[in-house]
């Protein structure tokens, strides 16, 4: 019985100890990231700018066409399923408050953050990680060259810029999409779709959208960075992190899209 005890409380104190191990770690990379973003460029040391625009292109140039079909099928969706219950009390018009609502408050940021976790938080993982296996992080240190700085600043900052484009632009398409099926498929008077959408909509609804975006901008850069960081052995870990980093990042982007919801819901 003694050795049932302490084999249990000796495996609750080390994952306790790991757990902690780990907030720390992540604590003093968010701490790092967070002073070479905002301090250091006050400081006179800027980011790397051609960087910086280089991974725009590839997080955010390189998303658009697979967030335009996959927000054009949303939208699509999103109206016929609003459509199924509406027609029931007659007030096919409201499809447009549930489509423009709907997607720029809610579907447009949580599924482009979904969309550019599994494509670009990956990336950032794989990246890192694949540098961090081969040494080539070690080599930056050696030559005086602050890794945040290097790498995860300009991924930061980039995707920052693109996540609210995108989420902008998945907005445009998604209402776009349940306007095309509204008028097509339901027979609504497309003027009248038009007025409803902007009478539903309110500035309070677009920045609710783009704040979101931009905090899980925020979340995906930093999981896939911290994730790719954390190799220390070969290919096989390499992969391992990079799934780590889009799971934990989905979580962590519906986590906060919670927190959010629930912050706008009682303050506005």
């Amino acid at each position: 019985m003694q050795q049932i005890v302490e084999n249990i409380l000796g495996s609750s104190g080390r994952k306790t100890l790991s757990l902690l191990k780990h907030l720390h770690a992540i604590s003093v990379f968010i701490n790092e990231v967070f002073y070479w973003t905002v301090i250091s460029p006050l400081k006179g040391k800027p980011p790397r700018i051609r960087a910086t625009i280089s991974e725009m292109v590839k997080t955010g140039y390189e998303s658009v066409l697979v967030v335009v079909v996959i927000a054009f099928f949303v939208g699509a969706i999103l109206a016929l399923q609003s459509a199924y219950q509406l027609r029931k009390f007659g007030a096919m018009l409201y499809v447009a408050n549930l489509v423009g609502v709907s997607i720029t408050r809610e579907l447009g940021p949580i599924i482009t953050a979904i969309l550019v976790a599994g494509r670009s938080g990956s990336a950032f993982a794989a990246e890192i990680g694949s540098m961090r296996a081969q040494e080539e992080i070690d080599a930056l240190v050696s030559m005086g060259i602050n890794p945040v700085r290097f790498l995860v600043v300009p991924k930061l900052i980039a995707l920052m810029v693109m996540q609210l484009s995108l989420t902008t632009l998945f907005d445009v398409v998604g209402m776009f999409g349940g306007f095309f099926l509204a008028v097509t498929l339901l027979e609504v008077n497309a003027v009248s779709y038009f007025n409803q959408t902007v009478i539903a909509l309110q500035i309070s609804d677009l920045v609710t959208g783009l704040v979101k975006a931009w905090a899980f901008s925020v979340v995906i850069t930093i999981t896939g960075a911290y994730q790719g960081f954390q190799v220390n052995a070969g290919a096989e870990e390499v992969g391992r992190r990079t799934t780590a980093s889009v799971v934990t990042s989905i979580f962590l982007v519906i986590g906060f899209d919670l927190f959010f919801t629930a912050l706008f819901y009682y303050f506005t």
